[in-house]
């Protein structure tokens, strides 16, 4: 898993606990109004009716995120999806660059562990749209995977290889995803390694594109100014040339850690970069919304959060901290991140562990559990401001099978968790006896 994955989830404090999914029922919220169907082709359709502005907004999910790599081929899902926007149907990139140009679309796509995507906007009225829409249809059908390009990129991204081994913030991530999952493909880069990296050719992207891009395994979302008939018509259009293989066979369970691993790596910066974790939960755990709403007491409420309040606020010890569970397929990590100075790193280090174990033992207060709730429902407005979110939204619920009416029961979820149901799930779910622990910059390593 990238650093810059780690980056954009630890911003939105739970990360994708709900990626875009904190909710609560307002008036704002029951206009969103989602219909679904399938495709004659298999996929499944998440679609949003809305005229308030001329735009179309689509994305097309696939169960193709670094997780389907294997260790001799990492990197070959992450390059599959990008080389896809890089030549099609003949077209260079050069070409699709202008084609979207010309009329004002933009082409945009996302990758992590479980979910590769391309997404697309555009104008809605007709020659816009259509010009757009036959370019995005001819890249998610017909990749040419050009070797030239892909010699291209594999230099690229072998040179920002290189630059994050020497980075304390890369450099711990990956240490930490690694003795988290061991041989868990979770624990796969999504980036790759230098030498698979070298070795990866065009027929390796093809096989990858062939087996998990089918139809079968899509997740179409569509929000903007067009009608469910017309929403209808572009899915299909997009479905039915998407290669005919099956869906993706489930990603293996995730093992917790069976024991406690530590590891200290040496490193120049003047700041350690500390990580340190469990395995946490799945998309649709029951323990979520506990967790969700505790951990925003514990450390990903910003400045309002005990961590910091402890750590950095009352002694000083840290440049930042938080914490986090990230939901995935299968479970996500729970992680906790502090950077210090080395000469402060094994105390810091042990208040995390001290103020962890209190909010184990202790719970949260009433007061703490008030203003929690308070905060993560009074941040909903802005997180459905725009039809890109809500496209967001809409691939999250079809990728991870969500109820259609999961928006609905948000507010009341989180408005429904005790100081009970949060200590209770915190106990049952992290180990403190068995945590992954990683300390870049320690100056006691060898």
């Amino acid at each position: 898993m990238s650093l810059q994955f780690i980056k954009r989830i630890v911003t939105t404090g739970f990360l994708m606990a709900s990626t875009g999914m904190m909710f609560t029922a307002t008036s704002a919220q029951a206009a969103v109004n989602i219909q679904q169907w399938q495709t004659s082709a298999g996929s499944a359709v998440y679609f949003v009716e809305n005229h308030d502005l001329p735009i179309l907004d689509l994305s097309v999910n696939f169960a193709a995120g670094s997780a389907r790599d294997t260790a001799e081929k990492s990197g070959v899902a992450s390059i599959t999806r990008y080389l896809m926007t890089l030549g099609a149907a003949g077209m260079t990139d050069e070409v699709i660059a202008k084609k979207f140009a010309d009329v004002g679309a933009v082409l945009g796509g996302s990758f992590d562990a479980d979910r590769a995507a391309l997404s697309l906007r555009t104008l809605s009225s007709e020659r816009e749209q259509a010009q757009a829409l036959n370019v995005f249809t001819q890249i998610m059908q017909k990749p040419d995977f050009p070797d030239a390009v892909l010699a291209r990129e594999k230099a690229r991204i072998i040179s920002g290889l290189q630059e994050s081994a020497t980075q304390p913030e890369s450099i711990s991530s990956k240490a930490f995803m690694s003795a988290l999952y061991g041989t868990h493909p979770y624990s796969l880069d999504d980036s790759g390694e230098i030498d698979t990296v070298a070795a990866i050719k065009r027929d390796d992207l093809n096989a990858f594109y062939q087996q998990y891009y089918g139809a079968k395994g899509a997740v179409i979302a569509i929000i903007g100014d067009v009608t469910r008939e017309q929403a209808q018509k572009i899915a299909e259009s997009i479905s039915v040339g998407l290669p005919a293989s099956s869906a993706p066979a489930p990603i293996a369970p995730v093992m917790a850690p069976s024991q406690p691993k530590e590891q200290r790596i040496a490193h120049p910066a003047s700041q350690s970069h500390i990580l340190l974790g469990y395995t946490g939960i799945k998309r649709n755990d029951p323990d979520l919304f506990p967790l969700y709403v505790g951990n925003y007491i514990l450390g990903g409420g910003g400045f309002v959060s005990r961590l910091t309040e402890e750590v950095r606020e009352k002694r000083g010890l840290v440049y930042s901290v938080y914490s986090y569970f990230m939901p995935m397929t299968e479970a996500g990590p729970f992680q906790i991140g502090l950077q210090t100075k080395k000469d402060q790193a094994e105390a810091a280090l042990a208040l995390v562990r001290e103020t962890l174990d209190k909010f184990l033992k202790n719970g949260v207060t009433e007061a703490e559990l008030k203003a929690a709730k308070a905060n993560i429902i009074g941040g909903f407005p802005m997180r459905i401001d725009s039809n890109k979110k809500i496209l967001d939204y809409l691939s999250v619920i079809g990728f991870y099978k969500l109820p259609l009416n999961y928006l609905d029961g948000y507010n009341k979820r989180v408005e429904n968790v005790t100081a009970a149901q949060i200590k209770d799930a915190f106990n049952r779910r992290l180990n403190t006896q068995n945590f992954v622990t990683v300390i870049v910059g320690d100056p006691n390593a060898q």
